[in-house]
């Protein structure tokens, strides 16, 4: 009788632990609130980012601290360069990743009772590090595009000024008949800074400093310095697609020399092996009959 009391007793105690937490849960979530720019986020943020961002507001305070400061001067230029400035304060980012480092620690403590330690560690420490991968990855692919596209940019407005036309109002038109792309989101950002009354040439420093992408920063340094000592702008931009397309086909060349041995790794892991067991399978398998 008394054994079955404290079993009893156990369980109340237990039940009651766990509904505290729950209460206690829930309390938190409701202190939840999305901002305004949440309701149109990119639809390229990957799904493991939209799960845990609402939980990013439960960190804000933390990450607003003044002992994060340098972490926040080192996001806020790799979140313009990503594309994600206007979606995510160096703030809002820093309490995303604070989200995930706490994800991978209860993944640490999960690992710590479950059979599967291994596994759940590499699991954490994914979670821990996957903001980081995803923020260069997007610079990656940012940085990428702006060099393909930006020979064809140039081209057309080498046209479009030879035959008479100013800059701004051709790049203007151009704007409104490309697909919307990385190039063109940064062009259309310095076009409206330019409308709003800022120098051209401030503007055009200021998507450079922005994006930090080599090639943009060359064709704008070159506009800068033509405009600052009056150098025909329609040569400036014809030389410098020129060079740009060079470029491009120079390194389309290097990737296509470069993948002949690339090549060779998933041949050794995957096909020679395919090949080995079809030729000596059959051999192997009568020898191991005979004997």
């Amino acid at each position: 009788m008394g054994d079955a009391t404290i079993m009893l007793l156990t369980a109340l105690a237990a039940a009651l632990s766990a509904g505290c937490a729950f209460l206690y849960i829930g309390r938190l979530l409701s202190r939840v609130k999305l901002d305004r720019m949440r309701d149109d986020l990119p639809k390229r943020l990957p799904i493991l980012v939209r799960l845990l961002l609402p939980f990013s507001a439960l960190a804000r305070p933390l990450a607003a601290d003044k002992g994060f400061a340098g972490w926040r001067e080192i996001v806020a230029p790799r979140l313009w360069m990503a594309g994600l400035g206007e979606v995510f304060t160096p703030t809002d980012f820093l309490a995303l990743r604070i989200v995930f480092f706490a994800a991978a620690l209860l993944l640490t403590g999960v690992a710590m009772v479950s059979a599967y330690t291994p596994a759940w560690m590499l699991l954490a420490v994914l979670i821990a590090l996957f903001p980081g991968f995803w923020i260069s990855s997007e610079i990656k692919k940012r940085h990428l595009s702006i060099m393909k596209a930006l020979p064809n940019v140039l081209d057309l407005l080498t046209l479009s000024v030879e035959s008479g036309r100013d800059l701004l109002s051709a790049l203007r038109d151009i704007l409104a008949r490309r697909k919307l792309d990385p190039l063109g989101e940064e062009l259309t950002r310095a076009f409206q800074e330019i409308q709003f009354g800022r120098k051209r040439t401030e503007a055009l420093r200021a998507m450079a400093q922005r994006v930090r992408q080599t090639d943009l920063s060359a064709v704008v340094n070159a506009l800068v310095q033509a405009e600052e000592l009056g150098v025909s702008i329609s040569q400036i931009l014809r030389i410098q697609s020129d060079m740009q397309r060079n470029k491009r086909f120079t390194l389309a060349e290097k990737l296509a020399n470069e993948a002949s041995v690339k090549i060779i790794i998933p041949i050794i892991l995957c096909i020679l092996p395919a090949v080995f067991l079809i030729l000596v399978g059959p051999f192997a398998t009568r020898i191991a009959a005979f004997f």
